[in-house]
């Protein structure tokens, strides 16, 4: 009887590891969508104090990476996983890896902002900031939220909603090249903008690799290599 008792007591602190690896990945999930909220806010409204905020939080961004990263690595060397545990805190590796890159991403926006004087370009060109920072923000969100819930068919939406957020930065990229044209006084802060244009758009990728690493821990397969397949088929039909 005592044996068991042991038992059961190693399997529930195990478990309680595991969810709070879990609870680790959502936190800092937490902590990167704000960021990216707060660096395109700092940007789009040139607020320094915000941006100065943003850049500092980053570093507890990449604290909570090394926690997770440290987690990780004494659960495998103390409980010698196997199998799906062991996918499952492989991946946790990786998606704290995507995260951490988000943050810097953050961090690059709010750096850019403080570089900007002035802005001032055409309405269109803030709406559609603002646009692309809610699709990649909602991309992450899913993509975090898929990742949890072991979602791969919310995983694939995901990854097949990428092509809409290259379609927005390549809108941006042209935007601002009119804008290069037409005044060359706008070649500085445009050159700065075309550089936050391109974060926003790497946030969508790593949105999208962290919903293929919730495709792989559903189904145990890589993302990529089961749309080739479907796509092989699609071909030999």
């Amino acid at each position: 009887m005592p044996h068991n008792t042991g038992t059961e007591h190693i399997v529930t602190s195990y478990n309680e590891e595991l969810l709070a690896l879990a609870q680790a990945i959502a936190e800092m999930g937490g902590q990167v969508e704000t960021a990216v909220e707060n660096g395109t806010r700092a940007l789009l409204k040139l607020d320094r104090e915000l941006a100065d905020v943003t850049i500092i939080a980053d570093q507890r961004i990449d604290d909570m990476q090394r926690k997770i990263d440290e987690m990780a690595v004494s659960m495998i060397a103390r409980r010698q996983p196997m199998a799906s545990d062991l996918r499952s805190i492989i991946t946790a590796i990786h998606v704290a890896s995507d995260l951490e890159r988000v943050g810097d991403m953050a961090k690059q926006l709010a750096r850019r902002s403080l570089k900007l004087e002035t802005i001032n370009l055409q309405a269109s060109f803030y709406s559609g900031v603002r646009n692309m920072t809610a699709l990649v923000l909602g991309q992450l969100k899913e993509a975090l939220d898929a990742y949890a819930n072991r979602d791969a068919e919310a995983a694939v939406d995901v990854c097949n909603r990428d092509d809409d957020v290259d379609a927005m930065h390549t809108s941006l990229f042209r935007e601002l090249l009119t804008y290069m044209m037409e005044d060359p006084r706008n070649i500085t802060p445009c050159t700065q903008l075309l550089f936050c244009a391109k974060s926003l758009e790497r946030v969508g990728d790593h949105a999208t690799n962290i919903a293929e690493r919730a495709y792989y821990l559903s189904t145990g397969k890589q993302l990529t290599s089961d749309v080739q397949e479907l796509q092989r088929q699609q071909i030999k039909a």
